[in-house]
């Protein structure tokens, strides 16, 4: 993680319009991702955590204030920036090779010849354990491998940054537990940095470098920054007994339910 500032988010807020007036969603942002960190972002619901990672996918544009990838300015998305969604996406009518390669051929086509592509696209869903399916349409595979087809996808662009929007909240716990552990793995391999919202702490914990705790919204900012100074790789049943990975676990817990706790105990 050479670059303290690989992704930088400088000043930002962000207001929408509603039927009901201006809804402020994000203040006085400020932060900054090394190349090569994970980076979860955790908080309630309603604290701006998609808002955040849409402002860095390019999705969005801030009310006020800058954001910058490689000392680039953001300005709209891009294949530099790939975002996994928690609902993956997929186009139903292609085979999980034909999703991945529609990704591939949007970022190389001008440059690659068509064997190259197929290669590429061969290589990204070798990598989440997925060549078996490569024909199978996402009506035919199981919820946890659509995750793992958008989990190719996006890295079959080869981006320098992968986005993910609470990609396993939709998964059974044991399945769940296996993706995190894939992922693990993978941005290993690849050296992705990596931007993830989620709800959950024991996630959050297990696959970050550095933990983004958002107040309540509306106006949510960022409250406290916390790193996770655990080495890797990290196996997570070795991790159940860490002094370390329970100090950080109680670090989390005690901000968001006993500091911003008032919008548990309200709903």
């Amino acid at each position: 993680m050479s670059d303290a500032k690989f992704i930088e988010v400088q000043g930002v807020d962000q207001t929408f319009k509603t039927a009901k007036g201006l809804f402020p969603a994000l203040r006085h942002i400020d932060l900054s991702i090394a190349k090569g960190e994970f980076v979860a972002l955790i908080g309630h619901s309603g604290c701006g955590k998609s808002t955040l990672l849409n402002l860095i996918a390019g999705l969005t544009t801030p009310t006020s204030g800058v954001l910058l990838c490689a000392n680039r300015e953001i300005r709209g998305p891009g294949p530099d920036r790939a975002v996994v969604f928690q609902n993956h996406s997929l186009l139903p009518w292609l085979t999980c090779e034909g999703n991945v390669y529609l990704a591939v051929e949007r970022v190389f086509s001008a440059k690659e010849s068509k064997a190259k592509l197929k290669e590429r696209t061969a290589a990204a869903l070798d990598m989440v354990g997925l060549s078996h399916a490569a024909h199978k349409r996402p009506g035919e595979i199981s919820g946890g491998m659509k995750q793992r087809v958008g989990i190719a996808r996006a890295l079959s662009m080869e981006p320098q940054v992968l986005l993910m929007d609470e990609p396993f909240g939709a998964l059974d716990a044991l399945t769940r537990a296996k993706l995190q552990d894939e992922l693990l793995e993978i941005v290993a391999r690849t050296q992705s940095t990596v931007v993830m919202v989620t709800h959950d702490v024991d996630e959050a914990v297990l696959l970050s470098d550095k933990i983004v705790m958002m107040t309540n919204g509306p106006a949510a900012t960022i409250g406290e920054v916390l790193h996770v100074d655990i080495e890797r790789p990290r196996k997570r049943v070795e991790l159940a007994e860490d002094p370390r990975y329970l100090q950080a676990r109680k670090a989390v817990i005690d901000f968001l339910y006993t500091r911003q706790g008032h919008v548990e105990r309200a709903a």
